[in-house]
């Protein structure tokens, strides 16, 4: 497979940003969040959306990956 520059590129970067905070997930999280409230751009997030457990065995069901 033919390698991407740009690829390449953001890779780099995210590696180079997660060496910053010793690859902590929390600190990095933290770190993106900062910068999202510094930034002027508008961030959109959506609530999950939660589903019933009955839900999951009734489409579980439809789907006849089981023997329910």
């Amino acid at each position: 497979m033919k390698e991407d520059p740009i690829i390449e590129e953001i890779r780099q970067v995210r590696e180079a940003h997660a060496a910053e905070f010793n690859y902590d997930f929390w600190a990095i999280y933290k770190d993106v969040k900062e910068s999202e409230k510094k930034s002027k751009r508008t961030y959109v997030s959506y609530a999950a959306k939660l589903i019933q457990t009955n839900e999951i065995i009734n489409n579980c069901c439809k789907s006849k990956c089981c023997d329910n």
